[in-house]
């Protein structure tokens, strides 16, 4: 590569697949589905240039399926976790000198893999483990994991591009040096493209990862480490370790090498990850970066002059897509009056179509959430809203786990617009609508900033270009990722860059040249041709 150009990757997203019945995708995912149900797989512990099958194991159910063991992976304990990080770091030297083109055409080719081969099997992965339908697999674990992949290494050569500028017979180069030691990633169950985005963005730039997926991502997060493999990245760059999420970051957290955490979670995960680096900061060679998206309460703001059709699309797609477990699902909604008893006809109709059941039935627009401490936790708002005289279900409120965890999508409505409803993070198919007097629209817009703790996605729908403006305006700092007329979910890695801030994470961008700095600690290089031979200067002749 030395004596030669990289071709970029083309600015553009991966197309999506509609799997349309008798289409070919759709017999591959479905074969490919059927033969992995079937199988009982074991996941080991990806550490250096080992694959560890532990003794010590925990089964894979579907959550569709419970009572179904489709694998199992490997718990590790503190000896594992220590010698993943060694690893990482003895592999550090050889990653960090890797020429940028010779990174960028290891994670090129896993995206021409995920497109192509491996399309089926990460889809398949990701609906059995995490209960996706098609279509959520798809924008997920094959695309929006493209997406990232190719999008990021047009973003990285952009950056080194950035340079200073040259002044005589001085040259300016900045060089954009990897994180001195490791970085921990910790990922998520309900995007398998976060999951592989974590580490592999930190890890193009230079640096080297320890990796703990979500317990219920196990599955996917396989096929990510079999692509990475295939595509020829060197073992010890990525090492990924399974089980106690608490051991494993007590270790990570107490060397002195961790140089960065890139986290997507819960706010209170992320509030303990700050407060145990706070702790350890005199452990540590330099200051990590803290890099993480965690919760949201995201709002759908109707104004008088709304579609309700429209409205009423947002809140279907918008909270109850995969189940609502989005950090960015519509979970809190403000409707006028004069379009309320329009918006809930249109909910009811559109609602009374959802079917809900396993992902291989490609009818259902919903399957079920994630595991029984989630099931529980819906359940029991749910049931709050029945017995408060401030709440009442309008639509749906059933749920049923005798075969999966299974919950029908829910609206309630409240008079209260800060009702428990209106503020907690449920993470599952409940939508809390307040209806307001037409005229207070504005002065809603206050209780809309000041409800939730959290700033990660809103939508204002509007036929009103004063109004929009007015929101945006009032608006401002209530949403990292502001949407016009559409629901507040769905962001498409180069065209909507992601993140939240105060109790929604540090919004950094996922996505985005802005997430990538993070992962770099330039150092400057002046090289004067030119030296001075003598001391003093012109002034003092």
């Amino acid at each position: 590569m030395a004596n030669s150009t990289f071709q970029i990757p083309d600015l553009k997203n991966e197309e999506i697949k509609d799997y349309i019945k008798n289409s070919n995708e759709r017999k591959e995912v479905i074969e490919t589905y059927n033969t992995m149900y079937n199988e009982n797989i074991k996941i080991p512990l990806y550490i250096g240039k080992e694959e560890i099958i532990t003794e010590e194991r925990r089964d894979i159910n579907p959550p569709h399926d419970h009572n179904k063991i489709v694998g199992s992976y490997s718990i590790c304990n503190s000896s594992h976790v220590k010698s993943a990080i060694n690893c990482a770091l003895e592999m550090k030297d050889e990653w960090t000198n890797t020429p940028w083109e010779d990174r960028a055409a290891i994670f090129l080719k896993a995206a021409e893999l995920i497109a192509g081969p491996y399309r089926s099997k990460i889809n398949a992965a990701t609906m059995i483990g995490q209960s996706k339908t098609i279509f959520q697999s798809e924008i997920d674990a094959a695309c929006e994991l493209v997406d990232f992949l190719k999008l990021n290494i047009i973003y990285m050569s952009e950056i080194y591009k950035e340079q200073p500028i040259n002044v005589g017979d001085v040259s300016n180069k900045l060089e954009y040096r990897p994180l001195e030691g490791f970085v921990y990633a910790i990922t998520p169950f309900n995007f398998t493209a976060i999951g592989g985005n974590l580490c592999a963005s930190a890890a193009l730039m230079g640096n080297v990862i320890l990796w703990k997926p979500s317990d219920h991502q196990t599955y996917s997060a396989k096929v990510i480490m079999d692509v990475f493999k295939e595509a020829g990245l060197p073992k010890g760059v990525i090492n990924m370790v399974t089980g106690d999420p608490v051991l494993i970051t007590d270790i990570a957290l107490k060397n002195p090498n961790l140089s960065g955490i890139h986290f997507t979670g819960s706010t209170d995960v992320f509030k303990q990850l700050w407060s145990k680096v706070g702790s350890n900061i005199k452990l540590y060679k330099d200051y990590p970066r803290i890099v993480g998206e965690t919760g949201g309460k995201d709002f759908i703001f109707t104004h008088p002059s709304a579609n309700s059709r429209i409205v009423s699309t947002a809140i279907v797609r918008g909270g109850f897509e995969y189940q609502g477990q989005k950090c960015s699902a519509a979970s809190r909604v403000y409707i006028p009056k004069s379009k309320s008893s329009e918006i809930f006809k249109n909910l009811k109709e559109q609602i009374s179509s959802i079917t809900l059941g396993s992902p291989i039935d490609f009818e259902h627009f919903m399957t079920a959430v994630i595991h029984k401490n989630s099931y529980d936790k819906i359940v029991n708002y749910i049931e709050l809203a029945k017995n408060d005289k401030e709440a009442e279900i309008l639509i749906g409120g059933d749920y049923d786990d005798s075969k999966g965890y299974f919950i029908s999508p829910t609206i309630i409505v409240t008079s209260n617009p800060k009702f428990t409803t209106m503020q907690e993070e449920i993470f599952g198919p409940v939508v809390t609508i307040y209806v307001y007097p037409d005229n207070d629209w504005k002065q809603m817009l206050t209780v809309v900033d000041q409800t939730s703790i959290y700033a990660l996605t809103g939508a204002f729908i509007s036929e009103d270009r004063k109004s929009i403006e007015y929101a945006l305006r009032h608006l401002r700092y209530s949403a990292g990722n502001f949407y016009i007329n559409d629901k507040p979910s769905g962001a498409v890695v180069g065209q909507q860059p992601f993140g939240g801030s105060r109790a929604s994470g540090t919004n950094d961008k996922a996505g985005s040249k802005l997430n990538l700095l993070r992962w770099v600690s330039p150092r400057l290089i002046k090289e004067n041709f030119n030296p001075p031979t003598e001391y003093p200067y012109p002034y003092m002749g």
